[in-house]
């Protein structure tokens, strides 16, 4: 007989000096490994995925606005975090901004076009990229536009949205989606009355440079600038390619 996994097999089986008469035959088993086909070896076995554990959330107990102004509002919230901690927060909200990295890409070497104003809250004049606020109802990338247009005057043929961030977690609740914008075209900058801002194309080199060495301190452009040297130190036609692509704006 055989089963799965084994081989019956005829044959003799002899005790030397048993002093039993030797059987003419007898059925004995031989333990064989079944040898898998060949291309078997090569498939993988598929693996049902398991659905993620969903991470605990905080139990917000009680919440109240403190304070509500025309560009965020704030609320004292006391919440049930996840490690079962009761802890008061205040947190700033917001309705979220874009960060536009424009990007002269005409040249050889990209050029990046910064802005300098004055921040009541650093007291110091900052160099920035054009950033806004992202007005109810308003789509991301409506906003960018918008805002490039607002601030410096210029247009862009390519959008795509690069990086989405926190400004600050801690109690602030704004995020800030990065916009490289490319293909661009200068105009007249239609800025709000509170607004002075003087703009200029800097060198990515240079741009680097100022990160670096502290003259920029403006966290959205420390990371948007840092994120375009590193795309293009570790591909050299990221940009060409950019150009050659016709897509649409993401």
């Amino acid at each position: 007989m055989a089963s799965r996994g084994f081989a019956a097999m005829i044959g003799r089986i002899a005790e030397p000096g048993c002093g039993c008469p030797e059987p003419d035959a007898v059925f004995y088993s031989v333990c064989m490994a079944k040898i898998p086909h060949p291309a078997s070896s090569f498939r993988t076995r598929k693996t049902s995925k398991r659905p993620k554990a969903r991470r605990p959330k905080a139990r917000v107990i009680s919440s109240r606005t403190v304070y509500r102004g025309p560009v965020f509002w704030i609320s004292a919230d006391q919440v049930q975090e996840p490690g079962g901690v009761l802890v008061r927060r205040d947190i700033i909200h917001h309705s979220g901004s874009i960060v536009v990295l424009a990007v002269d890409d005409s040249a050889s070497a990209p050029r990046v076009l910064l802005e300098r104003q004055y921040r009541h809250a650093a007291s110091d004049y900052l160099w920035e990229l054009p950033a806004g606020r992202i007005d109810p109802g308003e789509n991301e990338l409506h906003a960018a536009q918008r805002e490039l247009l607002e601030e410096t005057g210029y247009t862009a043929g390519r959008w795509q949205r690069i990086l989405k961030f926190y400004a600050s977690p801690g109690f602030v609740a704004e995020t800030m989606a990065v916009f490289l914008a490319t293909g661009l075209r200068p105009g007249t900058a239609q800025p709000e009355a509170d607004e002075i801002i003087h703009k200029r194309m800097v060198a990515l080199p240079r741009a680097v440079k100022m990160v670096i060495g502290g003259t920029i301190r403006d966290a959205k452009t420390i990371s948007s600038v840092l994120w375009l040297d590193h795309q293009i130190a570790s591909d050299r036609g990221f940009l060409s390619r950019l150009k050659a692509e016709k897509t649409k704006p993401r």
